[in-house]
């Protein structure tokens, strides 16, 4: 398959809920109550964090018959770390992720060899791992205003 164009779109709510369609699907992103939101759904950071997780799992899924992996589960524990100065402006801190910490777990019949080069695969392949680990060019398009009578 050649270069192609994802997309999505994020529609702000009531609140801080945001309401996110990509393709003919629907995702509720919002912030606890205890941050101010209404905590019907996760925030951005757990939704970057489950998209990292669940590549890596897709990636698992699409590759397991081709090194021999009776794949039986497999799933994904992944936390990160950042500052929330950053974010609030009360400090010169990255407002992202400074640290991501991910451990795999898979249910299999394999040799440790095996599960060591798919898992090497695994994270060679990853597009969400790839897009975090290396610079992307990101730029805002422009804006449209809209004004209201």
């Amino acid at each position: 398959m050649a270069k192609t164009t994802v997309k999505a779109q994020a529609h702000l709510q009531d609140n801080y809920r945001v309401e996110v369609s990509a393709r003919s699907h629907k995702l509720i992103i919002d912030e606890p109550e205890r941050l101010g939101g209404t905590d019907e759904g996760p925030n951005p950071v757990e939704v970057l964090l489950g998209a990292f997780g669940a590549c890596h799992s897709i990636v698992a899924r699409t590759y397991a018959k081709k090194f021999d992996i009776d794949l039986q589960d497999f799933w994904v524990e992944l936390e990160g770390d950042f500052d929330t100065d950053g974010f609030l402006g009360k400090s010169d801190v990255r407002p992202g992720f400074s640290d991501i910490r991910y451990t795999f777990h898979l249910q299999t019949t394999a040799s440790d060899e095996q599960v060591q080069a798919f898992i090497a695969y695994i994270e060679a392949h990853c597009p969400i791992g790839d897009t975090l680990a290396n610079l992307v060019n990101v730029s805002l398009a422009g804006y449209v205003i809209e004004q209201t009578v």
